[in-house]
């Protein structure tokens, strides 16, 4: 749908290396939908996790949507991810692995439904995000270069 707000989680990608992308539906309550269109949602130290055979999502804030009344939804529950059961099952292996976790990268709306890009990840080290940062410095110095010359 046209118009309808992405809610991504910027630092993810700062913090993280992504190794793989995933998408999940995600299982919403009466006025979270609303307010979820009006793009009042912070994916910020979310993270999902197998329990039970069922992927959740922690830590998601959802605002109260404001013409709701007493209906409205707690703002940090938890939610339960949809993905088929094959999917999860293969999630759930690769978790194991040592040192590497699902972080949410964005909310989005496809076909009027709900949708949450998964990312499996491994945390990076100082000196990781160090070097993202020189690199990052360097390439806007040859841009800056380029176009001086150009």
């Amino acid at each position: 749908m046209a118009g309808t707000p992405t809610i991504s989680n910027r630092k993810a990608r700062h913090e993280y290396h992504i190794i793989e992308t995933f998408e999940a539906g995600i299982e919403l309550k009466g006025t979270e939908v609303k307010s979820l269109r009006a793009g009042r949602a912070n994916l910020q130290d979310s993270f999902a996790r197998i329990e039970n055979n069922e992927l959740l999502l922690y830590n998601m804030h959802i605002s109260p949507y404001e013409q709701g009344n007493r209906f409205n939804h707690e703002p940090k529950r938890v939610r339960r991810l949809l993905m088929h059961r094959q999917e999860i099952n293969r999630l759930h292996s690769k978790i194991r692995e040592k040192g590497l976790t699902l972080i949410p990268l964005k909310v989005y709306f496809q076909r009027g439904w709900a949708k949450v890009e998964l990312a499996l990840a491994r945390g990076k080290k100082l000196y990781d995000k160090r070097q993202d940062i020189a690199a990052r410095d360097a390439q806007r110095e040859m841009e800056r270069a380029r176009r001086a010359k150009g």
